[in-house]
This record gives C-alpha cells, structure tokens and sequence, in this order.
C-alpha cells in the first residue's frame, strides 16, 4: 500500500520514538499542526521539510518520494 506524506511523517516520527508534542516542539508548531499533517488534512509548508526531514532521519527522498509504500517505512 502506498503512504501519503502524512502517513510518512507518522511513521518516521514514530520509528524515532517521538510524541506529536516533541516533534511540534522541535519544528516550533503546535501538536495540533503536526496532528493535521499526519491525517492529511493539512501539509507542512515546505520551509519545514528539511528540519522535518533532519529531525526524523530521513532524506527528503524518503519523505516525498512517490512510491514509497508502508512495509519499507516498517524497516
């Protein structure tokens, strides 16, 4: 099954053992933002795509790239 950005964010945050609240803290956004991002129903503003992507451990590839399915964000 392929994975919204959302679902990525969740499970790179989750993957790195971080609360909504922690990983709002770092970015300096509420939880509720980060809640709205990981339901798809809001998207993060691309100004915090690279500390989004330094603070999971990802690369922007890994964050964004189209194909990537739920079983290879499990790893």
């Amino acid at each position: 099954m392929l994975c919204s950005i959302g679902m990525r964010i969740r499970i790179f945050r989750v993957r790195r053992a971080l609360s909504q609240k922690e990983l709002a803290d770092r970015l300096g956004v509420s939880p509720q933002a980060v809640s709205k991002w990981e339901t798809d129903r809001a998207c993060p503003d691309i100004a915090f795509l690279w500390p989004l992507c330094r603070i999971l451990s990802v690369s922007t590839d890994q964050l964004l790239a189209p194909d990537f399915s739920a079983k290879e964000g499990q790893g």
